[in-house]
This record gives structure tokens, C-alpha cells and sequence, in this order.
């Protein structure tokens, strides 16, 4: 990563339903039960759970590293919790990979509680998040998606929010016990704010 952004994301982004929140320690509980609630559900989609993931010294750890990478600009993870639940935890989106320089783009993951979906959630905090990732404190040109081509869901929700299809990478990850292929999808930001001395 090269010439970040003068500030990092806000840490908390409202919509009409949904409040999206960084990582922080006081979080662990609620992932915990999160990532619990949802073990049969993720594993479909999922690459294999990392040890130790059904523990909340897991959480805890992974709540302090969020942290140190978001303000390092090296990624960025908001929890979703209802406006009128703020200790549920029902999903979560990542910007992973971040890179500045002339690169300037992220991959984006996302999952949804099972009890949750169907209900435009997810749409509504992937359009905040991606509008802050794209608004010119942060100053992304790029966001790439990649999903299985089985998960149609997920491929319309997308396409929805103006992903564009780039490509099919074969056995791109190892999920559910075989290599799956992933359909490549990107969105560009276009009030891209080109930097000084370029």
C-alpha cells in the first residue's frame, strides 16, 4: 500500500435500518454468537472456519486486529446491528486487499445472518459501505466482488448494485470441501477524485 487516504473510514455508518460498526473489543460477544448462530448456514459459502473460530478469545483477537488495520488502511470491517437491536450482530462486510498508488481498489466480502436475509438488508449496507469506500476521504477507484456462480443471491445483488461481470477464475478457493470456481465482478467509483501530481 502506497499514498493512503488522509483519513480512514468512518467507524460508524447509519442507513434506514441498519447501523454499520467497526471492530472493537466490546463486539467479541456479539460475533461469537454471530458466527455461531450461523455455522451450518456459512459453510456452504464459506472457505473452512479457522481454529479456534467458536471462541471468544478468537473474536477478541480478531476485534484488535480489525482495529490496527482499519486505521492502517489496510482493511476495513463493519458489523451490522439493527437501529433497534445494537447488541445483534446480523452480518458483516470487509474490504480486504486495500491498495493505494495506481491500483486504488479492495475486495469486498459480505455475509448475512440466515434468519436475516430476504429483507434488503444487505443492499442497503453494501450501498453505504461502498459509498463511503468511494466518497473522496477514502478515495477508492475500485471494488472487486467474487462469488460463486451457484450463488445466484449473491450474483444479483450485485449486479444490482452495479457490479459488472469481469471473468470466471477456476478452483479460485477451497469451500464446502472441493475448489470452487468464482464469477470475478468489480464496480468502479466514477466521481473518482484523481490525486494531486498525477
Amino acid at each position: 500500500m502506497s499514498e493512503p487516504a488522509s483519513e480512514p473510514p468512518r467507524t460508524t455508518i447509519e442507513t434506514t435500518r441498519l447501523r454499520l460498526v467497526a471492530s472493537h473489543e466490546a463486539l467479541a460477544p456479539a460475533a461469537l454468537d454471530y458466527e455461531r448462530r450461523n455455522r451450518e448456514h456459512f459453510a456452504r459459502w464459506s472457505p473452512p472456519a479457522p481454529a479456534g473460530l467458536y471462541t471468544i478469545g478468537h473474536h477478541e483477537k480478531t476485534m484488535a486486529d480489525d482495529a490496527e488495520a482499519f486505521v492502517a488502511h489496510a482493511a476495513w470491517r463493519w458489523w451490522l446491528t439493527p437501529l433497534d437491536e445494537p447488541g445483534l450482530i446480523v452480518g458483516t462486510v470487509r474490504f480486504s486487499q486495500v491498495s493505494y498508488g495506481p491500483f486504488r481498489n479492495a475486495m469486498l466480502g459480505y455475509a448475512i445472518d440466515a434468519a436475516h436475509e430476504g429483507r434488503g438488508l444487505m443492499r442497503e449496507a453494501l450501498a453505504a459501505a461502498i459509498d463511503e469506500v468511494f466518497s473522496p476521504r477514502v478515495n477508492l477507484h475500485r471494488v472487486q466482488a467474487n462469488v460463486r456462480p451457484e450463488n445466484l443471491r449473491s450474483l444479483a445483488l450485485l449486479e444490482r448494485l452495479g457490479f459488472e461481470r469481469e471473468g470466471l477464475a477456476r478452483e479460485y478457493l477451497f469451500i464446502d470441501g472441493a475448489w470452487r470456481d468464482h464469477v470475478l465482478t468489480a464496480r468502479r467509483n466514477p466521481a473518482f477524485v484523481r490525486p494531486a501530481g498525477w
